[in-house]
């Protein structure tokens, strides 16, 4: 497999000095409580947010001993990067623009509540960064209005800096609830690498069973005992979905099992977060299927319906999971499914996430803890609304990629985080036939 050119743009290291007259920091502030903050843009991409830190004006050893945490990424594919140079070279440099505001975030009577300090613009040349590491700039630039001496009121630091991110891309070439083939994508090329298979847990998964696994089932129904609940529920539920996907020799080699049935909340006729449907993300391994990752979802209440989502990793069979990614996508326009260890959100950074921090010795059959490697941009699959045809493209880091099970594991879950999406419509809503139970088992 190719993998495809991109580009990750990095913003961090960021701290603000004042002189002394100005502020009195008498230590460094926790960015969570910095009455100051930024907001970054680069065109054609959303605004972010940022946090700043006040340091001591005579802090000189920043940021060796003050490390920050990301304060902003941009993911930059090869028509990103094509697109920037060409409007460089017909139109001047990049550039990225940072506007600095003392006062803490938000608006009261719809007007910013922040002042606004001093603008930066940090001019980018992308050429060759596809390959090649760049920074553009790593240190202090003077911000604000100057003094009668001519010096800046303040100071600013951050780093920027682009590197390499190559990444392979795959596209479902239907919705998933109809078995379709997923192409690899690298430029105008399409091929064929996996194909899905949609069925019914204990109904047509029985007749799917591929030559690899064992007959005896014992083992793969204890591992789905184990991490949900196939029983009965009163009132309004959906269960038992299961996509397997395979190589193209016919092999399987991931699955996503519905584990939770997602069931309506009493008196209502939506999934709710209290009580939210999963999905167990399997591989194969030993002769049956082994947990790779559990998937939770439900239907977030508010001014407009989200799909709210929550992934962990499965370290073992009693082994707390180890969450990877907490967030929420439109209902009605869909979204982009992301992991992303590091990456910054609205002001948000998951740097700070327990995946790096092992529970004991290690040993969980691979000898390390292997969750250290999840680090940076892990994978992102876009998901269309209800309602709307879907089908998911998914792009998944090189480095997380070292066999075809590690990216048939992430085709996996962007199946599951896309069929969620039709398991947690409101009951009163009908489903496609290919998601009723009663077709599938009349044949």
């Amino acid at each position: 497999m190719d993998p495809c050119p991109f580009i990750r743009l990095t913003v961090a290291n960021l701290a603000l000095k004042l002189p002394s007259a100005a502020k009195s920091a008498p230590s460094v502030v926790h960015p969570s409580s910095s009455p100051c903050f930024c907001k970054i843009k680069l065109k054609n991409f959303p605004l972010q947010t940022a946090v700043i830190p006040y340091i001591p004006p005579d802090t000189t050893s920043f940021p060796d001993g003050h490390p920050q945490p990301l304060a902003a990424t941009f993911h930059l594919s090869k028509a990103d990067l094509e697109r920037f140079i060409s409007k460089s070279i017909f139109s001047g440099k990049v550039f990225l623009k940072i506007s600095i505001f003392t006062g803490r975030r938000g608006t009261s009577c719809g007007v910013n509540s922040g002042k606004l300090l001093g603008k930066v613009c940090v001019p980018l040349d992308l050429a060759g960064t596809e390959t090649k590491a760049c920074v553009f700039h790593n240190g202090w630039i003077s911000v604000g209005k100057q003094d009668s001496k001519g010096s800046s009121a303040a100071q600013f630091h951050l780093n920027v800096k682009a590197e390499p991110d190559p990444r392979f891309v795959f596209q479902f070439d239907g919705e998933p609830e109809c078995s379709p083939q997923v192409f690899q994508i690298k430029g105008n090329i399409r091929q064929p690498v996996f194909t899905c298979k949609f069925s019914f847990r204990n109904s047509g998964d029985r007749n799917q069973r591929p030559r690899s696994l064992p007959s005896d089932s014992t083992t793969t129904r204890k591992w789905l005992s184990s991490f949900g609940s196939d029983r009965e529920r009163p009132g309004k539920e959906r269960k038992g979905w299961s996509i397997t996907v395979h190589d193209l020799s016919g092999s399987p080699v991931a699955a996503a099992s519905m584990v939770t049935p997602f069931v309506a909340s009493p008196g209502s006729d939506r999934v709710s977060r209290s009580n939210p449907g999963s999905w167990l993300i399997l591989r194969p391994g030993d002769g049956t299927w082994k947990p790779w990752g559990r998937l939770e979802a439900w239907r977030e209440r508010g001014s407009s319906d989200g799909l709210g989502y929550r992934f962990e990793l499965i370290p073992d069979t009693n082994g707390t999971g180890i969450v990877l990614a907490e967030s929420a996508l439109s209902l009605n326009k869909g979204g982009k499914f992301e992991i992303d260890l590091g990456c910054n959100l609205n002001g948000r950074s998951n740097a700070a996430s327990p995946v790096c921090s092992p529970r004991s010795s290690g040993d969980f059959g691979y000898g390390l803890w292997p969750y250290c490697l999840y680090r940076g941009f892990v994978m992102s699959a876009n998901v269309e609304g209800e309602g709307k045809c879907s089908k998911p493209s998914v792009e998944v880091s090189v480095q997380h990629v070292n066999c075809t099970e590690d990216a048939a594991a992430f085709v996996a879950l962007a199946a599951a985080i896309d069929l969620s999406m039709d398991a947690c419509r409101l009951f009163s809503q009908r489903l496609r036939k290919e998601l009723c139970q009663d077709r599938d088992l009349l044949g």
